[in-house]
């Protein structure tokens, strides 16, 4: 894999390395949204939004444009969504993993016990 490609990749997790962008691109699922919609969809202060909009842009994971005084965002590459569906999967199975690990502690400590 060269350089350039881990850059890329790097890139694209740095700009989603925030809850609220992963949240703005969650939203952005179904299609475009303006701003507006965004900010009240996702309980955003408006300056807030506008900065990790900023940054979302700037890593091209969203496009934008205007129409009157309204900005509309949308995916750049409807993908990314299934990178994070992927992402959630592998969260799932951690978990799962976790919890039977708890469970098979719990159950060493109650036959201690005895």
């Amino acid at each position: 894999m060269s350089d350039e490609l881990r850059r890329f990749k790097a890139e694209i997790f740095q700009a989603l390395a925030h809850p609220t962008r992963i949240a703005v691109v969650e939203a952005l699922r179904n299609g475009e949204l303006s701003a507006g919609q965004l900010i009240e969809q996702l309980g955003l202060e408006q300056a807030n939004a506008s900065q990790h909009f900023t940054v979302l842009r700037s890593k091209s994971v969203v496009v934008s444009r205007k129409k009157g005084n309204q900005v509309f965002y949308s995916l750049r590459d409807p993908v990314l969504i299934e990178v994070l569906d992927i992402l959630k999967r592998y969260f799932y199975a951690h978990l799962s993993q976790t919890m039977s690990m708890m469970k098979e502690i719990r159950m060493e400590k109650a036959v201690s016990k005895k």
